[in-house]
């Protein structure tokens, strides 16, 4: 029986991402031994901080809300075999044009807020088909052309918002706040017998709708890349470019739509932040974010459908470092360790060589020298 369950290539990945992260955390400690006075609680607090209060489990599943729409983004283009480094202005952008109209136009909430989170993906996909076109026509490399873009999205967000939304007597780089219309309202309904418990998440956790909208595009993703034409050629073009371009699929096209796809979702995150978060523009509001969402995108394997998970698992590290931070003698750069064992491990190419090796010794009927094995048929791995 368990044999027959590690022959299953989905039940390997879960593992050998299981033991990645359970690796990471176990140095983490062991790096933790050494430079704490305390580190056992230390550790407790990145472990279970998160957990111990309700607005703190708010704060782990409001960020993971963010991470899930960037590693979304991600995948989009890990899918096509493409790299991407732009989520992070692109998310400034959504976060921009979602505040504009938060801000300035007078509509009641009901028709102001989804006009809001239209604009936000509007900006993203517009933003985010710019690489896409200098890599479809002109060859571009895309992780010079979308790290530039970022720092130009981070000089246009600073000036528009220095220049002509901030209030002219305010002493800091931030907007006012939003009112009521134009921010998220809470993900439980606002219904007579729920309003004691809502109050409770609005007071504590404030969790917004957006965990709605992350789980219908987690869906909506998943059926485009495998139940859509267009994601029969995203994974054809990820898997062999030439051989799609011989099969008759418009790379061009197809690798335009990747990026502005990927663009549109990560306007949706930086409409989160704006609305839903910080409820008003402020000066860096991304916080290097965007580059998280490569993270959550390996964990996740690209799959649609393990990104939210993989998401609040980041998420929660994340969470657990900032309360260690403020609980102990270790810095938050705690976790930045973490995550980069994370990363070496994962993107290996195998964490579970010896099992692996004798199931496709058994598969293929032939021995596999000692360290090494086959690669799983079909499997697009990016970096």
């Amino acid at each position: 029986m368990m044999r027959k369950l590690l022959s299953n290539p989905t039940v390997r990945e879960f593992l050998r991402v299981v033991l990645a992260v359970l690796i990471a955390l176990v140095l983490g400690f062991i790096i933790t031994l050494l430079v704490s006075k305390d580190p056992i609680n230390a550790y407790k607090a990145f472990m279970f901080g998160p957990l111990t209060k309700l607005n703190r489990a708010g704060e782990w599943i409001k960020e993971s809300i963010t991470l899930t729409l960037l590693g979304l983004s991600i995948a989009v283009v890990f899918k096509a075999n493409l790299f991407s480094l732009g989520a992070e202005g692109q998310m400034l952008f959504g976060a921009l044009a979602s505040g504009v109209i938060a801000l300035f136009v007078p509509l009641p909430a009901i028709l102001r807020i989804p006009l809001a989170l239209v604009a936000a993906g509007v900006a993203g996909f517009a933003y985010g088909a710019l690489p896409g076109y200098l890599k479809a026509h002109l060859n571009a490399n895309e992780i010079v052309s979308t790290l530039m873009l970022n720092a130009l999205a981070l000089r246009l967000y600073d000036y528009i918002l220095i220049n002509f939304i901030k209030p002219p007597n305010a002493g800091y780089n931030a907007s006012d706040f939003f009112p009521k219309e134009g921010s998220l309202p809470n993900f439980i309904p606002d219904l007579p017998f729920l309003h004691d418990f809502r109050q409770i998440f609005v007071n504590q956790a404030n969790i917004t709708v957006m965990v709605w909208v992350a789980i219908v595009l987690t869906i909506v993703i998943y059926y485009l890349m495998y139940r859509t034409p267009y994601g029969y050629e995203l994974r054809m073009l990820g898997a062999n470019l030439k051989f799609a371009r011989y099969g008759g699929v418009n790379t061009k096209r197809t690798i335009v739509l990747a990026f502005a796809i990927s663009g549109m979702v990560a306007g949706l995150a930086g409409a989160h932040l704006a609305m839903g978060i910080h409820t008003k523009l402020i000066a860096n509001i991304t916080i290097a974010l965007g580059f998280e969402g490569i993270v959550v995108a390996l964990l996740a394997r690209n799959n649609p459908i393990a990104v939210p998970f993989a998401a609040l698992a980041y998420g929660y590290l994340r969470a657990g470092a900032d309360i260690m931070e403020r609980s102990s003698d270790i810095s938050r750069e705690m976790v930045l360790i973490i995550q980069a064992i994370i990363i070496l491990l994962v993107t290996a190419e195998y964490i579970l060589p010896v099992v692996q090796q004798r199931i496709e010794s058994r598969r293929n009927n032939d021995k596999t020298a000692p360290g090494q094995a086959l690669p799983e048929e079909g499997e697009n791995n990016v970096i």
